[in-house]
């Protein structure tokens, strides 16, 4: 009987490696939770900041989606239009694109400007829940007013002394 042990003793000690495999398996979906973590630990985003302004390309893409449409109302791929005029845009001298610059620069200015003004408010916002969140004693604290909370700190020492 002793060898029957023996032998199952080893027999789970071979059962052992599997396990392992196992366990290596159900790491890998923990990995893919973690990342999710990670994106969950981004700030959300906030719908009243402006959006950045398009550049040069973009600005010209908008016009030549309208050109390209009229001339081809049978190709529905975007990927068809996103080429083309990527192949256009290319082609395109200096000369050409300044006018796309140029509009480009303008949103750009005016972008900054709305940031400007979207972090002046956003900061003011800050100041005023760090305002709020000061806890009623410190605020009482700052006015001059302690007297409810002495109170309490003596209620507190009395469950103190009980232990």
């Amino acid at each position: 009987m002793k060898g029957a042990k023996g032998k199952g003793a080893a027999k789970k000690d071979s059962l052992k490696p599997v396990d392992d495999k196992k366990v290596g398996k159900r790491k890998a979906p923990a990995k893919a939770v973690g990342k999710s973590k990670a994106k969950a630990g981004k700030a959300a985003k906030d719908p009243n900041k402006p959006k950045r302004p398009p550049s040069a390309f973009f600005v010209f893409l908008e016009e030549f989606r309208k050109t390209f449409k009229k001339e081809n109302p049978n190709v529905k791929a975007v990927s068809a239009v996103g080429k083309a005029g990527g192949e256009k845009w290319k082609s395109l001298n200096a000369a050409e694109k300044a006018p796309y610059e140029a509009k480009a620069a303008k949103r750009k200015t005016d972008y900054e400007k709305l940031m400007t003004a979207y972090n002046k408010k956003q900061e003011s916002a800050a100041d005023e829940d760090e305002e709020s969140e000061k806890s009623k004693s410190e605020v009482d604290e700052e006015s001059g007013q302690e007297g409810g909370d002495d109170e309490e700190d003596d209620e507190d020492d009395d469950d103190e002394d009980d232990d």
